[in-house]
């Protein structure tokens, strides 16, 4: 069996530049590769510490997948968890205040019965992110 090393989401995205300067410039991630490296963008990368986060262009991704055509929707059902480290107190709280106001908050913050204190918003492009971080031991 296989050891697997590394999981990175690739975001179906309506604009990779739009999405880009959300990642970075609203949630605080540090920009990655692009292809090309000037616009218009068919794919970029977003990173912060060991998360790596693909954005490709839906357009881009039908162009090298015709078969997919139909299968992209614009607000997948699934989406990203993301956990702040645990000993950074009140993370969680400071990085709602720094970003509620900039994205759709789709639940706010609260502690949750299993001991992680979550907020979700969405992406441009209605990918949901939890955002999460332990405040209590179970």
């Amino acid at each position: 069996m296989p050891h697997f090393q590394k999981l990175t989401p690739n975001l179906i995205v309506s604009s990779v530049e739009r999405s880009l300067t959300f990642y970075v410039d609203v949630l605080g991630f540090a920009r990655g590769m692009t292809v090309p490296e000037s616009g218009p963008l068919v794919f970029a990368s977003v990173t912060s510490g060991a998360i790596e986060i693909f954005l490709n262009a839906a357009g881009a991704v039908v162009d090298e997948h015709p078969d997919w055509s139909g299968r992209l929707v614009p607000s997948p059902a699934g989406g990203l968890f993301i956990e702040l480290n645990a000993e950074e107190a009140g993370a969680i709280d400071a990085l709602h205040d720094r970003i509620k106001d900039k994205s759709r908050v789709i639940m706010p913050v609260r502690t949750q019965w299993y001991g992680m204190r979550e907020f979700a918003i969405e992406d441009p492009d209605g990918h949901v992110i939890t955002f999460a971080q332990r405040v209590e031991q179970r």
